[in-house]
């Protein structure tokens, strides 16, 4: 602690010392402090003004047992892709922070009976005030309901809009995919393959069904396809399967950076030079798609950016604020080193 005048700062200012100093009392402090819309401004911006002076940090208890709440969020996921989960983690806690709140991560399974149950003891076990639910979990069936029933809020991340939760963020990722087959043909391209992602996940089938759709309408022809489940790995045992077919394709759409850049080491162990040989592109614009050579043209995906407006929308439910409930993004395509025109 030190000492300002007759005043202390820091850690062992109460909120007695901010009301004292603002000549105000101390319920109206815990008003402001506590978001109440029962203060004017000038009274508001004079406490907020002392608090920043005073360095006073509100006890997170104290905030808890006057509001009810406590001041933590959820982050519902079932993500192998750390490059996705650490964008996403870092637009939560920026916005969060700024908030007076805290995220708590949960991974949960998908695509078996106990996965929303699992989810329901989270929220049990945490007291949460309000979830936000990235895909794929964002879309087991009956989740939106059950957590409706607890009363909880939540806000869902999906590539397409889902009943029954408090507000959807969904972005376009048919139309992305449709975008990079327009590119492929543009680009003189006519013989493509394509590394679709898990046959059962709602992001893989709408990329899936955006690129398939428009590289027929744009004149393209499919000439071979191999489903991954968006593991290195699996980019790599699709590509050995396209790179091996004949006729092989001149160009390779992967549905996320890690299978694609798995599609790049097989060429380049064939021997083939992307992208004078074989145009390569991925989805998400991860980190990942600026560290591999070449730079990887892929679809972006601003996670952080998502995130942050997921969790802006998901404290306004909680607060009561007026929100809008379906919230949309457009994915652009990244140029990059990956893609050229088809060998002469």
């Amino acid at each position: 602690m030190t000492k300002q005048g007759n005043w202390a700062i820091g850690a062992d200012v109460t909120i007695a010392d901010v009301a004292a100093r603002a000549h105000v009392s101390i319920r109206t402090v815990s008003r402001v402090i506590n978001g109440s819309p029962k203060v004017n401004a000038e009274t508001r911006a004079t406490i907020l003004s002392v608090i920043e002076a005073l360095g006073f940090r509100p006890s997170a208890r104290a905030r808890g047992l006057a509001t009810g709440r406590s001041y933590l969020i959820g982050m519902i996921h079932n993500d192998r892709n750390v490059l996705v989960l650490g964008e996403v983690q870092r637009g939560l806690a920026s916005e969060a922070t700024a908030q007076g709140y805290e995220v708590i991560a949960h991974a949960t399974p998908t695509g078996e009976d106990g996965s929303i149950e699992d989810v329901l003891d989270f929220v049990r076990r945490s007291r949460v005030d309000g979830i936000i639910i990235l895909a794929p979990v964002s879309g087991v069936p009956g989740l939106a309901d059950a957590l409706q029933d607890v009363g909880i809020p939540a806000v869902a991340l999906s590539s397409v809009s889902l009943a029954g939760f408090d507000a959807m963020l969904v972005s376009d990722e048919r139309g992305a995919a449709a975008r990079v087959a327009e590119y492929i043909v543009a680009l003189g391209h006519r013989r493509v393959g394509h590394v679709s992602g898990p046959p059962a996940m709602l992001s893989a089938q709408e990329r899936r069904a955006g690129f398939l759709s428009a590289l027929t309408a744009a004149g393209g022809t499919l000439v071979g396809e191999a489903a991954g489940d968006y593991s290195f790995e699996s980019g790599v045992a699709a590509a050995e399967r396209l790179l091996s077919g004949d006729p092989m394709p001149t160009a390779i759409f992967a549905a996320n950076d890690i299978m694609a850049a798995g599609v790049i080491k097989v060429a380049a162990s064939r021997g083939l030079l992307v992208p004078r040989d074989l145009t390569v592109i991925g989805f998400d614009g991860s980190l990942l798609a600026r560290m591999i050579v070449p730079a990887l043209t892929t679809v972006q995906r601003p996670m952080g950016e998502m995130a942050q407006m997921a969790a802006r929308c998901l404290f306004d439910i909680i607060a009561k604020r007026p929100t809008g409930t379906l919230l949309q993004v457009d994915l652009p395509l990244l140029i990059a080193e990956s893609s050229a025109p088809p060998p002469a």
